[in-house]
């Protein structure tokens, strides 16, 4: 199968092909959600799979009204060996999401991805099952899915992708997150507005996961693979260091990644803490405050680091034209956004090392959709013969 970096997808994205309202003038589906080959009902999926979260958005065609928005963790649970009859709910061998992290004392927990590529195929494919039976569609109906990829991924973890979903969508497109995401956050109403800042027209995009941290610069087209780069350094890594530096300072605490995961999500930052950051863990059957200021400095530090190289290396493969501008628009999004003080602290530093009147922003609370929802309007300006038929 083609991957979707070929010449086709890059027309297809160049700036003068889209209308002056801002869209694209070619639509997979007649408008009414049906295929304009078959007349069969195609329900269009934006699909954001993530290495620890997953997001849906599935709609028919040009209707606004979504027949599927969910936010799922990405986890498999498969029940142990001699777990007692109807324990589990409707006493089922596999569960799912949050109901398998509610379950997890008596499953063993599967992540399908690991570094934003699929690990385990298995359970990849169960996982892909389970999204499948909640989209509610009637006979015949025809599931076409955009699907978000890390930056250059492989032709084999895009393969993986496409065996792991074979059967259950009938045709998919694979395109790289932040390209999705900027297309998710661009606000076609406002384009006609002389204060907007179109996000797709010049920007950098910084989309930090679970599993990979992957950035892209977004000028109107689709990205070359030169304007592309996937880092496997994000939340997952985080948390591995924070764990670590708390294991060395209190080494009586037995804290689970789920655990670690939450201290993070409430307490990281960057830059100066306004005071001591402190956590509440369980050790021992007691409540315990431990003071997580240099581990979590320490953990989201390098982060930034790592993010900060990667947008300066991007930023030198723009034009010289087009640089100034760029500047202006550094998107961050997805779930490491939300670090107090990235933003402000990537612009401080990169204005401290001579980058001309940087402007680093977030897409805010609600960074956990700009991916799928990219997806979904790529899913409806996609060209007939753009779609990849998938068969198990």
């Amino acid at each position: 199968m083609n991957s979707v970096l070929t010449p086709t997808i890059q027309r297809y994205f160049k700036p003068q092909e889209v209308n002056g309202k801002g869209r694209f003038d070619v639509c997979a589906t007649n408008g009414h959600g049906h295929s304009p080959a078959t007349d069969r009902a195609v329900l269009l999926l934006g699909f954001d799979w993530g290495t620890n979260k997953s997001c849906l958005k599935a709609a028919y065609g040009e209707q606004r009204e979504l027949a599927t928005d969910h936010v799922i963790p990405t986890i498999v649970g498969y029940a142990k060996d001699g777990v007692v009859d109807s324990l589990l709910p409707d006493n089922a061998s596999v569960l799912f999401g949050e109901t398998a992290i509610r379950q997890r004392l008596h499953l063993n927990l599967v992540q399908p991805m690991v570094d934003g590529v699929i690990k385990d195929a298995a359970a990849a494919r169960d996982y892909a099952r389970y999204l499948r039976s909640l989209m509610d569609t009637s006979a015949g109906t025809e599931v076409r899915a955009v699907i978000g990829t890390p930056a250059n991924a492989s032709t084999t973890d895009r393969e993986s992708i496409r065996e792991a979903v074979a059967g259950l969508f009938d045709r998919v497109i694979l395109i790289p997150e932040p390209f999705l995401a900027a297309l998710g956050f661009r606000d076609e109403a406002r384009l006609n507005d002389p204060d907007y800042v179109d996000p797709v027209r010049n920007s950098l995009f910084v989309d930090i996961g679970g599993g990979t941290t992957d950035l892209c610069l977004v000028q109107g087209y689709f990205p070359t693979p030169e304007e592309q780069i996937s880092l496997p350094f994000a939340g997952d890594k985080v948390d591995a260091l924070l764990h670590a530096a708390i294991r060395k300072t209190y080494p009586d605490c037995e804290l689970t990644t789920f655990k670690i995961r939450e201290l993070k999500e409430r307490n990281s930052f960057v830059g100066t803490p306004p005071g001591p950051v402190i956590g509440s863990v369980m050790v021992n059957g007691k409540v315990r405050k431990i003071d997580l200021t240099e581990s979590l400095a320490h953990a989201c530090g390098a982060l930034l680091e790592q993010i900060l190289a990667r947008v300066k290396q991007l930023i030198s493969k723009a034009s010289p034209d087009s640089v100034g501008e760029l500047l202006q628009n550094i998107i961050l999004t997805g779930g490491g956004s939300r670090i107090r003080g990235l933003d402000t602290e990537l612009q401080r530093l990169l204005a401290a090392e001579g980058y001309e009147q940087p402007c680093v922003r977030r897409t805010g609370d609600r960074y956990q959709e700009f991916v799928a929802l990219g997806a979904l309007k790529a899913a409806r300006q996609a060209r007939e013969n753009q779609w990849q038929q998938v068969i198990k």
